[in-house]
């Protein structure tokens, strides 16, 4: 559907638009429009003051027969007290610092008023009640109307609340045009759909509990058909977009490197790399997903593309999502290419924190051609970086970038590149289809040849016995000639929670997992908050356990400069630090093959692929990795469910459909990844499956009897709408 894209202060005034824009994320018409309720709540039954419970919200129908203003005792301001009665019991209503309602609550009035009963010296009270006045005459089916009426509840911020959204959305909704329908008439009948201009209004407005479900299908729909449409769309243009033909060349960099290995290739490695090296032998871009187990060598299998690359005279880019992760890329290619190879390449980093001198150097040598492999962050989207010729681009941790960042490295390219993303969060297969549905999909699951499996176990906090010998096989593992991982949720006392830019939302998750059920969102409302284990704390505490006394103990985290993360992660490679406690910042891409045990304090705290990814850590050589999961979840919660899940298998497929039941699928078309922020709206993934993949039938069917969309020309100027969108952030970066 279009929505407008006026700028909210045309609307909504210059104050309200910047603080919306500020706290939200919201500029446009359209962008309120699609911040939709997360749930729904109603006044109350309309119940007689007699018998109304304290501690329970209710509404009534009362008549106003006494109002006073006093002064507060010891301090400046005044109370607003008014006085109701239904005719068989009296309550009060108070108001602090607002007696200029007493113009419309006066002696007389009668209305409806709501809100969490309370008591005061023994009398029923409404602290600051809800309330809407009647006119002089009003029918009791109006009166239970009201009550009944469906409240949106938003997803809102410290300084922005859902009643002000409401006000917002209804200014908006007062002014706004029809809305038009960009579905086919046919996929509105099958599905039985609302109007595009009735379900926006109803999910905003309802008048009953129908409204707004019914509201909320209609737009899952057209969120899903919009999605499958994009896809397929892009799938259609890039069949006609022509590239280089990348073919190796015999005896060169990757045949020199073959020869070299240390170790024998697996089967999946050679099966995935005779896939890619086909379609860079092609005139049509690549454009694949390579999905993997942590640890099943999809690097590996990358790097072989790249040297293929190179072999033909071009450049490839490998983009990481933290400096940590590129640093250890660079570093464990180098070490797997040998210097020889690895200079022959001219193998280069380039981050944001590299110094003046070594940043114009590798700028050079991207652009001059002799980086003919380049691995970096974020810094190889700036403006000023200019490749040569760009033959191959690498996406590690796809879910940590979205599409409009792709897009950007892309668009260096003198030529269209070849992409590659990569994930060690696997996607089951049919989803993978449906929500990557412009990708190819390669899947890696045998891991290499000696690769130990990994124990996993919980450990509650409330069994010392337990906790103790957590540590104490530490002590063993070092012991024996090994290093272990202690990882925390935050990096000292004053860090609220997660590392959210190391973590890639961790703390977000928790958010979308609380709005997600009601079960969840009272568990964790009831449960009294824990101080959560820090990094820096928790190097001081782990020096004062008995059983790791005279071990080496280190620290890492996020707020540390890339100098000092290095130096860290070079001595625990070299075994100078026996543990290393550390933030989520280790999450991904971290290997260090003598590391065999990690324990995760405060593991409740993380999601389920992020553990997954976490304990992937360990366990990466030819020794069994063991993992050990802190918490203080209960018996029978939902944490401790989660956490058993993992404990159970060590299977990611498995896992990854777990992870998306209990989280937003990550912006599929846009910048964000994360889930607060994700361009799904309505759908998820798992639960909607069977839906996203009737659509996409749906939507196979649309562009087969009408490619170009001709006959569709709302849909075609949606989707070319959101195309305007990408370009727009694209023009930013």
């Amino acid at each position: 559907m279009l929505l407008s894209q006026e700028p909210l202060d045309r609307v909504l005034g210059d104050r309200t638009a910047k603080s919306f824009a500020k706290h939200l994320g919201l500029k446009t018409v359209a962008d309120l429009l699609m911040h939709f309720p997360r749930r729904y709540s109603t006044r109350g039954e309309l119940t007689p003051i007699s018998e109304l419970p304290i501690g329970e919200t209710a509404t009534v129908v009362a008549d106003i027969v006494d109002v006073s203003e006093r002064r507060m005792k010891g301090r400046a301001g005044s109370i607003l007290e008014i006085r109701i009665t239904d005719g068989h019991g009296f309550m009060s209503l108070t108001f602090f610092n607002q007696a200029w309602r007493q113009k419309e609550l006066r002696v007389g009035a009668r209305g409806l008023f709501a809100g969490k009963i309370g008591s005061y010296l023994g009398k029923l009270q409404l602290a600051h009640p809800d309330y809407e006045l009647f006119p002089d005459e009003v029918a009791d089916e109006d009166a239970k109307r009201w009550a009944q009426l469906p409240i949106p509840i938003y997803p809102a911020a410290s300084t922005i609340t859902t009643w002000a959204i409401q006000r917002a959305m209804a200014v908006v909704l007062d002014t706004l045009s029809p809305i038009e329908d960009e579905l086919p008439a046919e996929v509105v009948r099958q599905h039985n759909l609302l109007s595009a201009n009735d379900a926006i209004h109803k999910i905003h407005r309802p008048e009953i509990h129908d409204d707004w479900q019914r509201a909320r299908e209609t737009l899952k729909v057209h969120e899903a058909f919009l999605l499958q449409a994009t896809l397929l769309k892009r799938r259609i243009e890039n069949q006609h977009v022509r590239t280089t033909s990348r073919v190796a060349k015999s005896g060169g960099a990757l045949a020199k490197f073959d020869a070299a290995l240390p170790f024998e290739l697996t089967k999946g490695q050679i099966e995935v790399g005779a896939q890619l090296q086909e379609d860079l032998e092609k005139t049509h871009p690549m454009n694949r997903l390579l999905q993997g187990e942590v640890g099943s060598g999809k690097t590996v299998v990358a790097l072989r593309a790249m040297l293929a690359v190179a072999d033909a005279g071009g450049q490839s880019a490998l983009l990481a999502p933290t400096e940590v992760l590129a640093a250890q890329h660079f570093a464990s290619m180098r070490k797997v290419l040998g210097d020889s190879l690895a200079d022959e390449i001219g193998l280069t980093l380039l981050t944001g924190q590299l110094n003046t001198a070594d940043h114009k150097r590798a700028l050079l040598q991207l652009v001059s051609g002799k980086a003919q492999v380049v691995v970096g962050t974020h810094a190889l989207i700036a403006n000023r970086v200019e490749f040569f010729d760009l033959g191959l681009i690498v996406i590690d941790e796809q879910h940590r970038f979205g599409v409009e960042q792709r897009e950007a490295l892309r668009q260096k390219g003198k030529q269209p590149p070849h992409v590659l993303t990569m994930t060690a969060t696997p996607i089951p297969r049919t989803l993978a289809v449906t929500v990557f549905g412009d990708l190819d999909v390669s899947t890696l699951s045998e891991l290499p040849k000696g690769r130990q499996p990994i124990a996993s176990h919980i450990v509650q906090l409330n069994q010392p016995a337990l906790v103790a010998r957590a540590w104490q096989r530490i002590a063993e593992e070092v012991g024996n000639g090994k290093q272990a991982f202690v990882v925390c949720p935050r990096i000292d006392e004053d860090d609220p929670g997660v590392e959210l830019i190391e973590s890639g939302g961790a703390a977000q998750e928790d958010q979308t997992f609380l709005d997600g059920t009601d079960e969840a969102a009272a568990e964790f409302a009831k449960k009294p908050r824990q101080p959560l284990a820090s990094a820096i704390g928790m190097t001081e505490s782990l020096k004062n356990v008995p059983a790791l006394s005279g071990l080496a103990i280190g620290t890492l985290h996020g707020r540390m400069s890339s100098e000092e993360k290095a130096e860290v992660m070079g001595k625990f490679q070299n075994r100078e630090i026996d543990v290393l406690v550390s933030t989520t910042v280790i999450e991904v891409g971290v290997d260090v093959p003598n590391a065999t045990v990690m324990v995760i304090l405060d593991a409740d705290r993380f999601g389920v692929s992020q553990l997954h990814q976490l304990r992937g850590r360990v366990g990466r050589g030819t020794d069994p990795g063991l993992c050990l999961m802190l918490t203080t979840a209960e018996e029978g919660s939902i944490a401790l469910e989660r956490l058993s899940a993992v404990a159970k298998t060590t299977d990611g497929f498995e896992l990854s459909e777990i992870d998306l039941e209990l989280r937003r699928e990550g912006d599929v078309l846009g910048e964000s990844q994360s889930g607060g922020r994700s361009s799904l709206k309505l759908v998820r993934v798992v639960q909607d499956a069977k839906l996203i993949q009737q659509l996409r039938i749906d939507a196979e069917k649309l562009f087969e009897v009408d490619p170009t969309l001709e006959k569709h020309p709302l849909l075609a100027q949606t989707l070319e709408l959101q195309d305007q969108v990408r370009q727009t952030y694209l023009t930013k970066v």
